[in-house]
């Protein structure tokens, strides 16, 4: 049936289609139709503290994996993620990533911030939060970077995929809304981002570790988008305020991380700015974000350093943060690659071709030209 080639026609679709599924599933379960309730009822499921039976509350193993498993799936894709973060990254690459990881960080952050101060941070402008831009604009399609980089870029600009892969997870926004005034422990950050640390670790001090958890990063995806949309309404996806919230996120994450990478690259004279653009999208990872942020809320909450209201308010933005995110992952996929091939078209015109490795004038004033296929 290539079910699987179908799914990857979708920008993000791994992702994207799962989570979609679960929340369908969840909005008939939530409807509470009386022939599916005499069915559940007959087979002797348990109701819930209401009174109505819903089949993805059955219990045991089903409802622990397809109901009740994002978190625990969650923390397993951030181990099995960790443990692909390669810290042995060439000089030019390492260059690269840091420009790429910090400029797409400090736009996000800015842009985060200057909408939560102009609207609000938890209802902000199109009902966007402060947490559901960071989140969205921080991490980056790695996927397609790779991609577009080695059809467009060089090989300095596919390496830095390494440093970029960095920001999957939600570090960048736990430490975000922190330095804006969320008072999340020291605590919150170890439990939430310990996971991510032990696969790094395992994953650098034995390839033969890494090369078996590869395949973690992709298997699991699928497993806690449809437990992330068992938790959410399909409604949120059909209201007009989060669409067009979506589409607004997406196009500020392409054009203001876009722009702040390139001014980066600018700074530091790169020449071919085919990375920047390429990394200017929301990665589809991105989407289990504010589920992680709640989680360490709650964390923070159980310590004493935040209050249960303040918890809940994290709590209470997943299912809309996480649609308006899911939106801008595939808007963002049709965007940033249009954006990279302008980019190259431009580059070209004023004789600059992003495959080869162009290398800062020397001191004595003199071009040390291009090296075309030049070393990480």
């Amino acid at each position: 049936m290539k079910i699987k080639q179908s799914i990857d026609k979708v920008p993000g679709g791994l992702m994207v289609i799962p989570l979609l599924a679960g929340a369908l599933l969840n909005t008939i379960d939530q409807l509470h139709l009386p022939f599916i309730m005499d069915i559940l009822k007959s087979l002797g499921v348990a109701p819930t503290a209401d009174g109505h039976y819903e089949f993805l509350k059955i219990g045991g193993f089903t409802q622990a994996l397809f109901k009740d498993g994002a978190l625990t799936l969650c923390a397993l894709f951030l181990f099995c993620a960790g443990s692909q973060m390669n810290l042995r990254v060439g000089g030019r690459a390492l260059k690269k990533g840091v420009l790429l990881t910090t400029s797409k960080y400090l736009a996000g952050f800015a842009v985060g911030m200057i909408w939560g101060m102009l609207s609000d941070p938890v209802n902000g402008f199109l009902g966007l939060s402060t947490m559901a831009i960071i989140a969205a604009m921080t991490n980056g399609n790695g996927g397609m970077y790779a991609a577009l980089t080695g059809q467009y870029g060089n090989r300095s600009d596919v390496g830095a995929t390494a440093v970029l892969s960095l920001n999957d997870g939600p570090f960048f926004t736990l430490m975000a809304l922190g330095m804006m005034g969320a008072n999340f422990p020291l605590i919150a950050f170890i439990a939430v981002l310990l996971p991510i640390l032990i696969g790094m670790i395992l994953g650098n001090l034995d390839n033969e570790i890494r090369s078996f958890l590869a395949a973690g990063e992709t298997l699991v995806i699928p497993f806690f988008a449809f437990a992330l949309g068992a938790g959410m309404n399909l409604g949120n996806f059909f209201n007009p305020e989060v669409v067009g919230a979506g589409l607004v996120l997406a196009l500020m994450t392409v054009l203001f991380s876009g722009g702040a990478m390139v001014l980066a690259f600018k700074l530091f004279r790169e020449k071919s700015f085919i990375a920047p653009w390429a990394e200017a999208s929301t990665a589809g990872n991105a989407v289990a974000t504010p589920a992680a942020i709640a989680a360490a809320a709650t964390v923070a909450a159980g310590s004493g350093l935040m209050t249960d209201a303040e918890a809940e308010v994290y709590q209470g933005l997943v299912a809309v943060a996480s649609a308006q995110i899911s939106i801008a992952t595939i808007s963002t996929a049709f965007l940033v690659p249009i954006a990279v091939i302008l980019a190259d078209k431009y580059q070209k015109k004023r004789g600059i071709d992003g495959k080869i490795e162009f290398f800062d004038e020397k001191p004595s004033g003199k071009s040390s030209g291009a090296i075309e296929d030049a070393s990480i």
